[in-house]
């Protein structure tokens, strides 16, 4: 009898790192996990990290991973990195961080000082993109450093994402795969590498070609474990590290949703809607679809922003009660925070929540913010909080539809992963407002799964993407519509939340100019 061989993912996310261990049949045979402090704020609006932090958690979690099972190193084939999607870390030659990473959530804004020049501007004027155009220069962590840090900036000799520089001290090299290559820097999301010597990012943004990590495909080997991260670490010195992708593109994968019929939902710290395709679609005009864990494919991605995060938001606010009786009966909040759901009916008695607690860039716009509307003198903190789960699945659902209308695919099959996932009750309800099953995988670490899927293929020890997916996938528990509920979510989807943007557009703009908020 032949040798098992184990695959380790280490999954870096917005709340925690973890060091996953799986079977070539996608089971979860071990796992170290670190809470993560997700960020600090040297001034509002501001969300930085210590990279150093990153890497100890990382060692830390793996040394968890090792401490908690028995599986002998030397089976374990080789590694993948999946991480939080747009973190930046300037380094020097060495890799030492210059200064804190800035992370997803920062709300700093760089001044536009310039318009375009050239065909480019004349283009952007031409179609109406110069205010799209404007905020991603204003959103560019890269401009905000040079203009306020040029002293940073002049010693910059790398600029990585967060899973560049991990891969970086995994391997000494200065590599990422593509599959993570999201954030405000000079990428062609079209052609899936760094931006052509004529494209307008390079006068949006001061960034020198040098400057950026050389890219491989998911499956491709970015390098291997170094002696001095293996001492860090524990994983054997030697081994390959496979490129991945970032944690969003390897959830899909994980879920096992790569036919661009099925949806796949993530209920993370952001909500996204993906699919998965082999050629370019925008489904907003001017966003880009992001890189799949596939190489030379596409995620067909709407993101609610603040997505689950509001779901931490209220169990910190107005969720103390659920927790301490948690700790008290030794079960997860999760499990009583349902019990609220199902105390309200469907529609949360005409509590309806728009959830842009982030402005957007085109739909919703930069003016967008936050509503809830429909209060009465019956509404408690239940309502509330199911009138969040309802408005993302509200949100996402007219993601769907855009993705629909855009690709001329329709979406027959929901795949739902993320910690959100694991709320029975957000999924019922997932399942009501979109009409649809609603497809919880036979795992919750799906975005490790989908690291190990890129792992195994470019291992070899699955044959192809289709075979791997096939292999370390399946659906677990399937929620059916409700036919009194779906029918009611309906007509509150179709007569009030669709309407409600447009009906709110101008006060926000109003709030905006009045009080400066967003700025």
């Amino acid at each position: 009898m032949s040798e098992p061989s184990y695959l380790l993912a280490i999954d870096n996310g917005t709340q925690s790192v973890r060091a996953l261990l799986f079977d070539l049949s996608g089971n979860l045979i071990g796992k170290g996990k670190v809470e993560l402090e997700p960020y600090y704020s040297a001034q509002p609006g501001w969300a930085e990290q210590d990279p150093d932090y990153f890497w100890a958690s990382l060692g830390e979690a793996c040394q968890r991973l090792w401490r908690s099972t028995s599986v002998d190193r030397r089976l374990v084939r080789g590694v993948a990195l999946t991480t939080q999607r747009g973190t930046l870390i300037n380094v020097d030659a060495a890799g030492t961080p210059l200064r804190p990473a800035i992370l997803w959530l920062d709300q700093r804004r760089a001044e536009v000082r310039e318009r375009i020049k050239g065909p480019w501007g004349w283009l952007f004027k031409v179609a109406r993109a110069q205010a799209t155009v404007d905020h991603v220069r204003a959103q560019a962590e890269v401009n905000w450093i040079a203009q306020n840090q040029p002293d940073i900036w002049a010693k910059t000799h790398k600029l990585l994402l967060l899973s560049g520089f991990l891969t970086h001290r995994l391997t000494g090299r200065f590599v990422d795969s593509v599959g993570c290559t999201v954030g405000y820097l000079p990428f062609d999301y079209k052609r899936l590498r760094w931006a052509g010597p004529r494209d307008w990012k390079w006068q949006a943004m001061p960034v020198r070609r040098e400057q950026l990590a050389e890219l491989y495909k998911p499956g491709e080997t970015l390098g291997t474990i170094s002696a001095e991260a293996s001492a860090h670490t524990g994983i054997p010195q030697g081994l390959p590290l496979i490129a991945a992708a970032s944690d969003k593109a390897c959830e899909v994968i994980g879920a096992g949703g790569v036919a661009p019929n099925i949806a796949c939902l993530s209920y993370g710290t952001t909500a996204t809607i993906n699919t998965t395709r082999s050629r370019y679609l925008e489904v907003t005009p001017l966003i880009p679809p992001y890189p799949a864990a596939i190489p030379d494919h596409y995620n067909s991605e709407v993101m609610i922003y603040r997505g689950y995060w509001m779901v931490s938001w209220f169990k910190r606010q107005f969720g103390l009660e659920e927790t301490q009786r948690a700790k008290a009966l030794d079960v997860e909040p999760e499990a009583l925070f349902d019990e609220l759901v199902r105390a309200v009916p469907p529609g949360s008695m005409g509590l309806m929540l728009q959830p842009y607690w982030t402005p957007g860039i085109r739909e919703p716009g930069i003016e967008a913010k936050g509503a809830i509307i429909g209060f009465g003198d019956v509404h408690t903190r239940a309502h509330m909080y199911r009138a969040i789960l309802e408005g993302l699945a509200y949100a996402l659902r007219e993601g769907r539809e855009r993705i629909e209308k855009r690709s001329g695919t329709p979406i027959s099959r929901l795949r739902v992963s993320g910690g959100g996932s694991q709320s029975d009750a957000a999924m019922q309800l997932t399942a009501d407002i979109f009409g649809l099953p609603a497809e919880r995988p036979h795992l919750y670490e799906t975005s490790g799964l989908g690291a190990a899927i890129d792992c195994a293929v470019g291992l070899g020890l699955h044959a192809d993407f289709p075979s791997a997916i096939a292999a370390m996938t399946r659906v677990g528990q399937v929620f059916q519509p409700d036919p009194q509920a779906q029918a009611i979510y309906q007509r509150l989807y179709r007569e009030v939340y669709q309407r409600m943007y447009r009906r709110l557009e101008p006060l926000y703009r109003s709030i905006s100019e009045i009080t400066g908020y967003p700025g």
